[in-house]
């Protein structure tokens, strides 16, 4: 099997080349030499079966940042039989130096100059005949996000494939990684006989929109301003699907599953019924406006915003220890910690990468954000939700920017931020349909390794011993939160609030299933329920300490893993419960203390 490897700097298109080609077929896999996870799909190119990988974003090869060790180490460990580089066509004086690198490894390769259509409206016109004849290597101008010329690309492909089929591929490619190669020279002289680009590029548009957007006085107000109508907007198109979702789910449960499930013993059946259904379809209720988020954020992200947002905020994330990168960071981490954790990668200072991680898991990621919404829904009026969401969101920055001000001075970092603004983008609707789809299919990912497996737990717990009332003190899980009563009192988490809050250890999403299984209930009447028991002041507690406690546990794995440091992971952990309480204890309180 043949193995192509996708290189290119960041937001170059690169990924969205990749999900072109791979549609739903990409997986995760590791690689010798390396000890991070890369995206690779297998496709039928011309004859031949081959493996793509979507290697991260660089800007150079010789250069330190961990994506590209990350990239220095797969090629010196991994066979490529082909090299596909991306570069941003409006963008190729700048970038042009990654491809000669590339090429003086001696591997096969071809070159696909994305965002065509960019550089035209900006009047840049590349002669790529010139180019490919210079470099001595195949050239293409593509748009991956339209897909025009990707048929062609993949065509070149398979003809760089056959053509090596009898060519001996060079063996010291670690060495030649190691050289310090002098590409300059070469790479102004393609420029200057294949590249015309005006004296003055034409983006008026783009111009226009950051007078307003990057103001230096209302550009912050309206980034926040903008957040919070989008949140407005996603609760009130999602109410009526999670509705509809939760009905669908009831009728399931009456009209097929009760009657099928009704000769089994009681203990099987409510196993079945109240533990592992009404914990999974509780969460299930609100995969669509999870959705509906991501789509949302998706067009946000791919119109160029966020670069603004971080442009922005670089001012103040600086005074606290962080740049703009960390900001960006911390809103990836906004979708799941865990890519986020990832994407440090790219700073260079390993006091501002840790610094950097040690805040973004205090971000609302999307398992905390299903918990909230079935909580806002419960005890606050519809009106009131997006205020309520809009304060956790807030709350959620007010202690990552605390986070960062007290741990600044551990980890002092003098590297420069440097960020380059995109022109403004509006996403296909293929983008934003592989965008759901993704997180559609991470749920249910989640979902089998961890969801069912958690309330499956928490039914055992509120269950057992079978001589005593289910869900009440007598059984395990009441002799568990009773324990832990002495610490959640004084934050006002009762006891089966408490049971949710062990499991949400291992994923935030079995928060809410696991209040199901302990009420065994679902839809309204778990919803009436949990309003009789607690009032919203008890609800606000747990949900601020929901959103500040330790993450799950597939961050916590990727704190260790990016940190390589045992230390800091318990650092992480330790911090974020105890600051979770004094926030939870100070609200709780002075809430009570106020007559609510």
């Amino acid at each position: 099997m043949k193995r192509i490897a996708l290189l290119g700097m960041p937001n170059t298109g690169k990924s969205t080349l990749f999900n072109r080609l791979s549609g739903a077929s990409a997986r995760v896999g590791n690689w010798p030499g390396i000890t991070v996870d890369l995206m690779s799909a297998k496709m039928l190119i011309g004859g031949h079966i081959a493996e793509l990988i979507d290697l991260p974003g660089i800007y150079d090869l010789h250069g330190f940042s961990d994506d590209e060790q990350v990239v220095r180490h797969f090629l010196s460990n991994n066979h490529a039989d082909l090299a596909i580089i991306v570069l941003n066509s409006s963008q190729i004086d700048r970038q042009l130096s990654l491809a000669l690198q590339i090429k003086n490894l001696g591997l096969p390769a071809i070159l696909l100059l994305n965002m065509q259509d960019e550089a035209k409206r900006s009047g840049i016109s590349i002669d790529i005949e010139a180019m490919a004849q210079q470099l001595g290597m195949p050239v293409r101008q593509i748009s991956a996000k339209y897909g025009d010329g990707c048929p062609q690309a993949l065509q070149l492909a398979a003809k760089q494939l056959a053509e090596q089929f009898n060519t001996v591929l060079p063996k010291d490619i670690a060495k030649r990684l190691e050289a310090d190669v002098q590409i300059e020279q070469e790479m102004q002289a393609i420029l200057k006989s294949s590249v015309q680009v005006p004296v003055q590029l034409n983006d008026a548009t783009t111009d226009n929109i950051d007078k307003i957007l990057l103001h230096p006085i209302f550009g912050l107000p309206i980034f926040f301003t903008a957040m919070f109508l989008l949140f407005q907007f996603i609760f009130t198109a999602g109410k009526p699907l999670q509705d509809g979702m939760a009905w669908l789910l009831n009728l399931f449960r009456t009209s097929a599953l009760e009657p099928a499930l009704a000769s089994l013993p009681s203990w099987l059946n409510g196993l079945l019924l109240d533990g592992v259904f009404n914990g999974v379809s509780t969460v299930a209720a609100f995969v669509p406006i999870i959705v509906l988020f991501f789509l949302v954020m998706s067009m946000v992200e791919d119109s160029g915003y966020l670069s603004r947002a971080a442009f922005l905020m670089d001012a103040f994330m600086a005074k606290i220890g962080l740049d703009g990168r960390g900001f960006v960071m911390v809103l990836m981490g906004f979708g799941c910690n865990v890519p986020a954790l990832m994407g440090t990668r790219v700073m260079r200072s390993r006091p501002m990468r840790l610094l950097t991680m040690l805040v973004i898991p205090l971000s609302l990621c999307s398992a905390r954000l299903q918990v909230f919404l079935f909580m806002i829904a419960t005890l606050f009026a519809t009106s009131q939700a997006a205020y309520i969401m809009f304060a956790l969101y807030m709350a959620s920055f007010f202690t990552i920017f605390l986070t960062a001000v007290l741990f600044k001075g551990q980890y002092k970092s003098s590297e420069p931020f440097i960020l380059e603004l995109p022109p403004y983008r509006f996403p296909t609707a293929r983008q934003i349909w592989l965008r759901g789809w993704q997180e559609v299919k991470y749920f249910l990912n989640r979902a089998t390794k961890f969801i069912i497996f958690g309330v499956v737990m928490v039914w055992v717990l509120t269950n057992y011993p079978t001589n005593v009332a289910p869900a009440s003190a007598g059984t395990l899980a009441g002799q568990i939160g009773t324990l832990f009563a002495p610490i959640l009192d004084p934050i006002g988490i009762d006891t089966q609030l408490a049971i949710a809050l062990i499991f949400g250890f291992v994923a935030k999403e079995i928060v809410i299933g696991s209040l199901a299984v302990i009420y065994g209930l679902q839809g309204d009447a778990l919803s009436h329920q949990i309003a009789t028991n607690i009032d919203w002041v008890q609800g606000m507690s747990f949900m601020l300490f929901t959103l500040i406690y330790t993450p799950c546990l597939s961050t916590i794995a990727t704190l260790k893993t990016e940190s390589k440091s045992t230390k800091f992971m318990w650092l992480s952990i330790v911090w974020s419960l105890g600051l979770a309480w004094v926030v939870s204890f100070v609200f709780y309180q002075g809430a009570r203390a106020l007559g609510f």
